[in-house]
Order: C-alpha cells, then structure tokens, then sequence
C-alpha cells in the first residue's frame, strides 16, 4: 500500500525501491515492489503500479499510468498521458547475450542499450513487448499480447505477432469507422482524414 505523504507531493509504498537520483514528480503514486533505477524520471500525476521495473535513465511524461509488473528498461522514452498495462515489456537490446563469444560474462560496457520511444496518448496492452528500438505514435494503440517489432503510426490500432496494422482508433480508443469523407469516432463524433500512414484530426 503506498503511504500518504502531505502536499502534493509523490506517495510511495515502503516497499517500493527508488534510487536516490531518480525524478518522481508532484501527484506520483508508486506501489509496492516497484523499482524505479537510477536518473529515472517520473512526470506528475503519474502511477506505477505493483512489481513495476522503471529502469535506469528511462523518462515517463505527465499523468501515464504503469500497471502491475510491467518492465520498462532504460533508455525508454514515455510522452504524457501513455497507458503500459500489465505485464508489458520494453526491452532494450536488440541482440541479448549472457556471455561473450569467447565464453566470458558480458558487462555493461559490452553493449549499447536502445529505446522504446512511445509518443503521447498513446496505450500498450497487457502483456504486449516492444521490441527496441520501435517507435509507438502517438494516440495508438497496441493490442494484448502484440509483439512489436516495427514504429508503428500515430492512431495505429496494431494486433499479433509480429504485430500489424489492423485499424485505427481515435482518441478515445475507439476504433474509428467508415463516415462520409472522413473516418469517424463512434464514442466522440470525432472526424479524421487518412493519408496512407498518416491520420489526422478535422478541426
């Protein structure tokens, strides 16, 4: 259970670990057994839930929300208000080895870490993995279970393994249907135009 401090100040279980010079920000919530590493930011109003891995160096924009046991290694980039359910991983490195070639144990200085970069609103299903480095766009959305292994657009609705593009979905989340001249949100009334890759909001 996460403990009350005064003002709006974080609120963090004593069962969490956070490193000395990691950034959590006025209004976050961090549960028990979470970790957030070293030079790890967290933006306000966010929430990390239970058996959470914030890994060294990774940034979390304003008012996101991290479920239970997800895995978010470093350098991973998160913009505002994105959604990591549970038991998501972002990984970071492309070609994962214990050992070197010659048999001796790898250190960090054997190689080089890559980010899962996931642009603002946008939401990652339980149990999906990004595989870095991927771009998420913003707005998108990431099925349960997907495996990413491509950037994948703004307003992307991306399903499987590996995953694909299988729709689009608005802000609300809600898969955008067929109107007139326009793809619209069944949930806002909200009307986009689609330009190949690239879906934009009518004003």
């Amino acid at each position: 259970m996460c403990e009350h401090q005064p003002g709006r100040g974080p609120t963090a279980s004593r069962a969490a670990a956070i490193a000395p010079t990691a950034s959590i920000g006025p209004g976050v919530r961090v549960w028990d057994g979470s970790h957030v590493e070293a030079d790890a930011v967290v933006g306000a109003e966010s929430s990390v839930g239970r058996g959470v891995t914030i890994g060294r160096g990774v940034r979390i924009g304003v008012r996101c929300k991290i479920q239970n046991a997800a895995l978010v290694y470093g350098p991973a980039a998160l913009g505002d208000g994105v959604f990591v359910g549970p038991g998501v991983v972002l990984t970071n490195d492309t070609v994962p080895r214990a050992v070197l070639p010659d048999g001796t144990v790898k250190s960090g200085g054997d190689w080089q870490a890559s980010a899962v970069v996931i642009d603002d609103g946008a939401s990652i299903g339980a149990g999906a993995v990004c595989v870095a480095p991927v771009r998420i766009g913003r707005w998108a959305m990431i099925a349960a279970g997907a495996v990413v292994t491509r950037d994948v657009p703004d307003h992307a609705l991306v399903a499987g393994v590996p995953a694909r593009r299988i729709g689009w979905v608005g802000r609300s989340g809600v898969r955008l249907v067929e109107g007139t001249g326009a793809l619209v949100c069944p949930r806002t009334g909200e009307r986009y135009t689609v330009h190949g890759d690239v879906v934009g909001l009518l004003r």
